[in-house]
């Protein structure tokens, strides 16, 4: 077993970097066979089928299965011993999240198994082992993550760091694979839609894995082939969420941390009631603009072009108040002499890499489109609306990207120094008792002082209790004085903690509505609504292979990065 300690010059450590470089090479090639064996199968490549592909997924997750299994019996035998823990990783709102979409995931799994039954007869056997290897996978993995996320591995680092990498890669590749599968499922409906809105020079050749069997009972297979469409959005931030906390993990492997007392970040509703209410009116609006976009869109061209119309101003509209709360959250900050926390954190750095790695999806859609706009020859009216939609989903990522940073990286406010200082002595009957106000009660400016109160506030000193023989005495001078005056510096530090906490309140609000508009244009893209399809204006441009795959691409990314977002901006509303 190896040494989890010693110094950067220590032998240990050359090996142990090695260990880092050569487990992530294996990881990288683990996803690029896989990602070629994906492709090929996407292609109708001669030779490679969907159970070559399934075959190899299965591998990896029964290998992680089995590492999975090693850990928990390794930790179980040392559960006595004392482990160092990153408190930044890991969080419980995360740790729900990722289970709330590993539920989903299972019952996206069942349907797949219901799937297989029915088309029994012309299914390759690896299509009924995939979804049960899947669910074993799925419901081990959320353990493992609930237990072991803040785990600071110290022992057997290079077994370790070769495990956890394969879990980081596995679950990119299972996220490629749902990705691919519900691109595919999106692209044979946008063909089938483009001829409605008048683009009848575009070719329709629908890419079809469908069974080549009929189904044992119609109703039922109907049911599953339609249910796993809607449900593999949530799958692919599963694996997506999964990957990044496992990632975290793999770089704490090794790592020293300070052992300072982490502050508890509850998340509280209180105070965030406008953020709130206004978040909420977006999400509702968003939720019946889908379903009227889902409804009417390849209905006819007239309705496809409402449609299209009424989803970009909607659009246009829930960005304009995006960009104008990240500015005021902005210009509160600025306002601000806050210091940031520059330590060493990997979640963190990993959390703002992901922000402005994801933006550049949504960025590269917004260009092709705003390119378009200027090149093409004709313009429908409804395309016109495309232009400042697209120029605010540019400025909008980068304001909010800037605040969601700056946000996680400023220090939390400690307590002021004039509350170590304050000290409340209640004199009764010639005894003292010294008393503190709770934090609570000083910053809100409700610690009053009774008659037979006196304020005390001295620095590095008590007030020193009256002896008995005076007792009757200054008991007579302070009840003459027990009309509290409140000192120039008490009233300066009451307006500073009014003013400090008017400007946390306002933020509270601006990353509570934040959050809810981030959930609420994740649900567009992730259940089908998507003008870079509908629009029709880039594929006459670019031509339509060429931008069908732009937007393959880059629209996981875009639909990743909301959901990244909101998770952020939560933990922002706990941390402000």
């Amino acid at each position: 077993m190896e040494k989890g300690s010693g110094s950067p010059a220590a032998g240990g450590s050359c090996p142990q970097k090695n260990a880092e470089i050569l487990s992530s090479q294996y990881g990288i090639n683990l996803f690029l066979a896989g990602l070629l064996l994906t492709f090929a199968w996407a292609v109708h490549a001669v030779g490679i089928s969907k159970s070559h592909l399934l075959s190899y997924l299965i591998t990896l997750m029964f290998i992680q299965l089995l590492w999975m299994l090693w850990y928990l019996c390794r930790s179980c035998t040392q559960r006595r011993l004392i482990r160092d823990k990153d408190t930044h990783a890991g969080a419980r709102w995360l740790k729900c999240g990722i289970t709330l979409f590993a539920v989903i995931t299972l019952i996206l799994d069942s349907f797949k198994v219901g799937y297989y039954i029915d088309f029994s007869n012309c299914l390759s056997p690896t299509e009924g082992i995939f979804p049960v290897t899947h669910a074993a996978h799925t419901i081990l993995q959320v353990y493992f993550l609930w237990c072991h996320a803040k785990d600071i591995i110290q022992s057997f680092k290079t077994l370790e760091r070769f495990g956890v990498i394969h879990s980081v890669f596995t679950n990119l590749l299972l996220w490629t694979n749902g990705v691919l599968t519900e691109s595919k499922h999106q692209l044979n409906e946008h063909k089938e839609r483009l001829i409605t809105l008048g683009f009848g020079n575009i070719t329709i050749v629908l890419d079809d894995h469908a069974p080549q069997c009929n189904c044992t009972t119609t109703t039922l297979c109907s049911i599953f082939s339609q249910g796993i469409y809607y449900l593999y959005p949530f799958n692919i931030e599963y694996h997506i969420l999964a990957s990044t906390m496992l990632y975290v993990l793999w770089k704490n492997i090794g790592r020293k941390v300070e052992h300072h007392q982490q502050h508890k970040t509850p998340f509280k509703f209180h105070g965030i009631t406008v953020g709130m209410i206004f978040g909420l009116i977006v999400l509702t609006s968003t939720i019946a603009v889908v379903v009227v976009y889902l409804i009417q869109i390849g209905r006819s061209k007239v309705k496809s072009e409402l449609a299209l119309t009424m989803f970009y101003l909607h659009a246009i509209f829930v960005l304009a108040l995006m960009c104008t709360a990240g500015v005021v959250a902005l210009l509160i900050y600025r306002l601000e002499d806050r210091s940031l926390d520059n330590s060493k954190n990997p979640a963190r750095k990993l959390d703002a890499e992901l922000l402005v790695g994801t933006a550049a999806g949504s960025w590269l859609l917004s260009w092709g489109s705003i390119l378009a706009i200027i090149c093409a020859q004709a313009h429908p009216k409804y395309t016109w609306y495309n232009l400042p939609y697209s120029v605010l989903v540019i400025i909008e990522k980068y304001i909010q990207n800037l605040f969601i940073i700056e946000s996680i990286h400023r220090e939390q406010e400690k307590a002021n120094d004039d509350i170590k200082t304050l000290r409340i002595v209640t004199i009764c009957r010639g005894s003292t008792l010294s008393l503190t106000p709770s934090y609570k009660e000083i910053y809100n400016g409700r610690a009053t002082c009774d008659i037979g109160e006196l304020p005390c506030l001295v620095s590095s000193s008590i007030c020193a209790r009256e002896s008995d023989g005076g007792g009757s005495a200054n008991e007579e001078t302070n009840q003459g004085n027990s009309p509290v005056m409140h000192s120039a510096s008490e009233f300066s530090f009451y307006s500073r903690s009014s003013v400090a906490d008017n400007k946390r309140r306002i933020l509270k609000n601006i990353a509570a509505f934040l959050f809810l508009c981030n959930l609420s244009l994740w649900i567009p893209p992730a259940f089908g609504c998507r003008p870079e399809y509908d629009n029709g204006l880039e594929e006459i441009v670019f031509g339509f292979e060429p931008w069908i795959i732009v937007v393959n691409l880059a629209m996981p990314f875009s639909i990743f990065y909301r959901m990244h977002s909101a998770a952020s901006l939560f933990e922002v509303n706990c941390k402000t």
